[in-house]
């Protein structure tokens, strides 16, 4: 798991990022290439923690990260997943009980995700 997102709807998005960096005592971080992201620096160890500023509304979802977006896509499909949408490189998927989450490509640091990958048979 790479990462847990706290999606808000757009005209929300910044109101939740302020909440949600003071509620967490942590600094917030927008990245101006990604705006639609504010990072919560530091608020879970070893986790990226992020508000999304969404078209949709408010809701929980984690990014899984991989280094075969493919082959990770057709084992959640497999084990009851559904594909809802692609944006860029992320898969969105609903997890049976109607969870979502994306499966992208690796973000975190390389050595990190090497010692901290599963492989899956």
């Amino acid at each position: 798991m790479y990462a847990l997102i706290v999606d808000a709807p757009e005209r929300e998005a910044s109101a939740a990022a302020r909440f949600w960096s003071a509620a967490l005592g942590v600094p917030a971080r927008v990245d101006p290439a990604e705006p639609q992201f504010t990072s919560l620096v530091g608020a879970v160890d070893g986790l990226a923690t992020v508000v999304q500023s969404v078209a949709d509304a408010p809701r929980i979802h984690i990014d899984i990260e991989t280094d075969d977006v493919d082959a990770e896509v057709d084992r959640l499909l497999g084990l009851g997943a559904t594909e809802v949408s692609r944006w860029l490189q992320c898969h969105v998927l609903r997890a049976p009980g109607g969870h979502l989450l994306c499966v992208i490509p690796v973000h975190s640091d390389p050595d990190l995700f090497a010692a901290t990958a599963r492989t899956w048979m």
